[in-house]
């Protein structure tokens, strides 16, 4: 299968659009000469994000993986009243409620339905990696303090030559850098 590669949102972004798209649907059904069906939509779509375990969720008595389901569940409803000929839905309210159908595909496709570790799991986690790597041994430590004492001693030389604490007064201050000369 084809792997795409895609941005993935929050999950918390996940549901705030719910949440606005779901009020959105609400509020325009109040403009509609037949505002039950998408009242009713917007007011699933609401209950939808709610419901999940999340940074926006209200009630969190679903997980992630569940909700990506559910999700689904309510696009293919969504879309159900946007082609049924049973129910009356004049055009608009329709189109309106297809339209919202497209934006929750969209904004599924792009989440990050990943759970969240908790604290101590990631905690555990450090520990383990620790743990792993080992205690370090002598010669690594005094390989490093080396290092760290010859880069110190470098640049107080360094310093130590640009204030120019050994020339005598008389004598020209050394060239960062001397061309060479053409021979002869």
């Amino acid at each position: 299968m084809v792997e795409i590669e895609r941005v993935q949102r929050p999950f918390w972004i996940h549901q705030l659009i719910e949440y606005l798209v779901g009020i959105g649907l609400i509020s325009a059904s109040v403009q509609l000469p037949d505002p039950a069906v998408p009242a009713l939509l917007g007011l699933l779509i609401i209950l939808n994000a709610a419901v999940a375990k999340g940074g926006a969720g209200a009630f969190r008595l679903v997980g992630r993986r569940l909700h990506r389901t559910l999700d689904l569940v309510v696009i293919g409803v969504l879309v159900f009243f946007a082609v049924q000929p049973w129910v009356s839905i004049d055009a608009t309210t329709r189109l309106l409620i297809g339209a919202i159908a497209f934006i929750l595909m969209f904004v599924w496709f792009y989440t990050d339905f990943a759970e969240q570790r908790t604290r101590a799991e990631r905690k555990a986690e450090k520990t383990a990696e620790r743990a792993a790597r080992g205690p370090r041994d002598s010669t690594e430590i005094g390989r490093q303090a080396g290092r760290v004492v010859g880069g110190a001693a470098k640049s107080v030389k360094q310093w130590k030559d640009g204030l120019g604490g050994d020339r005598s007064p008389e004598q020209p201050p050394p060239a960062s850098w001397d061309p060479p000369t053409p021979p002869q």
